[in-house]
């Protein structure tokens, strides 16, 4: 049973959208700090690097998972709640994972954290909940700069800290972020009220029900999927691909890179602003495309500094005008389920990350480089086929 829409009317401060904007980066960033260290790690414990990788895939599949469980409770009890229940979780999963003595104990950890850190993903729905239609766009795409510039900056921090204090002290610090953040959430966050009135098992069958009627969130959710692929092959190898000639550079030199594909996450908050006024299939389109030109630069200028920077500004860009805008389509449609939506979408666009993860892996322990060229621009270049071939059959709604 679903509760009337206007209980939920509030006023979305700009305190409280910069709170959630900064807590997406904060909290997303926890499932992206192992990546540049991933190389450090498999020295310390005498692991391949594909075995190694692992722990990016899994904390990956941990997030889908909780997407999958976690997310739609949104709907069902009140967010507030929720989020700190869970912010005592991510804070158990951060110290395991620092005091790992093992490999398999540390996948294990990447899992919880993957599958706590979720709380962003419940922060955007309220930013599009609470924001009269005309901002809507605008103020989801703050939020998703933010959870997006953590992603980034995640590996900077990580690969900085991780070079001069050592691994484990980047997820101590991260625990001591969460602290922190959980008691602003606490005093600033608006308590909203649930919009559905039922039980667990209804709610999971709703998802399940609008991920079969949605034409719009299926395509969405798909392009999602492989966008989130391609870029995941890149960031899972890049530290592999600087250990080696010509670069022969640690974890810090992986991460700074990162504050490179910054420049391509505002991307998201200009695409908030423009998504009311510009076609949605044809921004789609253009990413899809500027996605598949970093993969081409990468492939020419993968040996040098200048072609790995302006290539992950292009990825990221790309990857970042396609995220926002399958958001916005996908809020748009049932705004009273956003976080089940939200849920359908995010759980394929994981997946996605955890198939890229894996595959990436894979394909720089058998052809190194040029595999992973060819890997990360096949995803790209399938999802480009197929949004073209489906999204003009279908009507997607223009805000």
């Amino acid at each position: 049973m679903l509760l009337p829409e206007n209980e939920n009317k509030q006023y979305l401060s700009k305190g409280t959208l910069w709170l959630m904007a900064i807590g997406a980066g904060l909290v997303v960033a926890n499932n992206y700090y192992n990546q540049p260290l991933l190389g450090m790690i498999a020295k310390e414990f005498g692991e391949t690097e594909a075995a190694t990788s692992k722990v990016a895939m899994f904390t990956q599949v941990g997030y889908a998972v909780g997407l999958l469980l976690i997310i739609p409770l949104g709907d069902m009890y009140r967010r507030k709640r929720i989020i700190l229940i869970d912010f005592a979780f991510i804070l158990l999963s951060l110290l395991v994972f620092a005091l790992s003595k093992s490999l398999l104990v540390m996948i294990v950890a990447s899992f919880f954290i993957g599958l706590t850190s979720v709380v962003p993903q419940v922060f955007v729905p309220i930013a599009a909940q609470l924001s009269p239609p005309e901002e809507k766009g605008k103020n989801v795409g703050i939020v998703m700069s933010g959870l997006l510039i953590g992603i980034l900056a995640s590996r900077v921090f990580s690969g900085i800290v991780g070079e001069y204090l050592g691994w484990r002290n980047v997820f101590f610090i991260a625990a001591g972020f969460m602290v922190v953040l959980a008691i602003l959430i606490a005093w600033l966050l608006p308590d909203m009220k649930p919009t559905f009135d039922g039980k667990y098992r209804q709610l999971m069958r709703s998802i399940i029900r609008y991920a079969k009627d949605i034409p719009s969130l299926q395509l969405a959710s798909l392009r999602g999927a492989l966008g989130f692929a391609s870029f995941s092959v890149f960031w899972t190898t890049l530290t592999f691909k600087l250990e080696q000639a010509p670069f022969f550079q640690g974890s810090d030199v992986a991460g700074s890179l990162g504050l490179f594909g910054i420049a391509g996450a505002l991307a998201a908050s200009l695409v908030g602003y423009v998504s009311g006024k510009i076609n949605k299939n044809k921004l789609i389109a253009i990413a899809a495309t500027l996605m598949i030109l970093s993969w081409g630069i990468f492939g020419l200028g993968g040996n040098t500094y200048i072609g790995l920077i302006i290539g992950i500004i292009i990825l990221d860009m790309g990857l970042q005008a396609m995220h926002v805008t399958n958001q916005t389509i996908v809020f748009s449609s049932h705004p009273e389920a956003a976080n089940r939506l939200n849920t359908v979408y995010m759980v394929s666009y994981f997946i996605g990350g955890s198939l890229g993860t894996f595959v990436g892996g894979k394909a720089w322990g058998a052809y190194g480089w040029n595999g992973v060229v060819c890997t990360g621009g096949i995803f790209v270049v399938l999802c480009l086929v197929i949004h073209l071939l489906i999204s003009d059959k279908q009507k997607i709604k223009q805000e």
